[in-house]
């Protein structure tokens, strides 16, 4: 496979069907993005799978009460960790964007700040447990959400943040076999 192709057919927003157009709308829609993802690209030929797989990802991350900015983190470490490029490139750059959201120190990015003191603690503790539900989902205990409970997480935030570690895990599949690539209008549009 060489590096400008995908396992799957990439079907640009021009030639999807009407039904397609419809998501791949709603996609930049809610990400606030003036292009298509790849991720969703290369589900295009499929529009039964992109509409499922879309749904679960707007519902788990852009939608509850957990901030995005936490869950993109989550997905940022935990795509990093596993050696997804794609993910970990694209939510990173994501994460980064919302970084003022964290802290208001100049060229502040949350992306290398993850263990530092300028994190909040209820973050640094989301991240960690949540990555190694991801990584590792037998070894969490009751141990690990008493330890977000006491870093201030509701049962509800909880529940929304172990999500995350289900929704990676399928984002980090997804782009994995397909073999996409970093899009070019990220890097250009959010760096």
């Amino acid at each position: 496979m060489n590096n400008s192709t995908s396992r799957y057919p990439m079907v640009s927003y021009e030639d999807a069907p009407l039904e397609v157009q419809a998501i791949y709308d709603d996609t930049k829609k809610t990400l606030q993005l003036p292009f298509v993802l790849n991720w969703f690209k290369c589900q295009g030929d499929n529009a039964t799978l992109l509409s499922g797989n879309w749904n679960k990802l707007k519902s788990t991350l852009m939608e509850g009460e957990v901030p995005n900015v936490l869950k993109q983190l989550i997905i940022y470490n935990v795509s990093k960790e596993r050696g997804c490029n794609y993910c970990s490139h694209a939510h990173g750059i994501f994460a980064d964007s919302m970084s003022s959201m964290i802290s208001d120190t100049e060229d502040f990015k949350a992306t290398e700040h993850l263990n530092s003191p300028s994190m909040p603690v209820s973050y640094r503790t989301a991240v960690n447990v949540v990555t190694k539900a991801a990584l590792n989902h037998k070894n969490i205990n009751d141990s690990d959400f008493e330890e977000l409970e006491n870093a201030g997480f509701n049962k509800k935030e909880i529940q929304e943040l172990m999500a995350q570690a289900d929704l990676v895990n399928m984002l980090n599949t997804i782009a994995d076999v397909s073999g996409i690539k970093i899009d070019n209008e990220l890097l250009e549009t959010l760096e």
